[in-house]
């Protein structure tokens, strides 16, 4: 509950979850989400994403729902939390605590450091202004310079595949 408005996030569909922090030229967000969505994010990466929410109109190309969720919940953050209030951040903060894989950007250390908490299957960085993918953790799978994936409707894989080719300007960092 938030200054009485319940907020609810759907369970994950997934026990083996990712976190993946995005940094562009405005600052930084953080979400969560099943292990595919790493090579789906790659693969948004590799059409050079001037910041995240165009990563994000790509990641939707390939798995609407996934994107759909992330956008939501930063727009419920947005809702709830300015950049120059603290207490709005330490609100949030606490009652967000229990909720598994917030969906968040990042204005100060605490939240910086909530971003580097890692879900069950790791937490990768993706610098998109410095073209650099870091993986701090990664259980999931290697990342491929060119790979492809299965698209997904309403969160299910279909017969039908994206192709991606990362750029070598895109550093692939372990």
């Amino acid at each position: 509950m938030y200054r009485g408005v319940e907020i609810v996030h759907e369970k994950a569909q997934f026990q083996s979850m990712m976190r993946f922090t995005v940094v562009d030229s405005e600052g930084s967000v953080s979400f969560a989400g099943p292990g595919h969505c790493l090579k789906i994010i790659t693969a948004a990466c590799s059409r050079d994403p001037a910041d995240h929410q165009e990563l994000l109109n790509t990641v939707r190309e390939y798995d609407e729902l996934f994107a759909e969720r992330v956008l939501d919940d930063l727009a419920i953050f947005d809702e709830f939390v300015a950049a120059d209030r603290s207490r709005s951040i330490d609100r949030w903060i606490q009652s967000n605590a229990a909720t598994n894989q917030p969906t968040f950007r990042i204005y100060n250390q605490q939240l910086r450091n909530m971003s580097l908490n890692a879900e069950t299957l790791g937490i990768v960085l993706f610098n998109l202004v410095e073209r650099r993918i870091v993986q701090i953790q990664n259980a999931y799978g290697e990342i491929l310079r060119t790979d492809r994936g299965r698209i997904r409707i309403d969160g299910k894989p279909v017969r039908r595949y994206y192709h991606y080719a990362l750029p070598d300007h895109w550093a692939l960092l372990p």
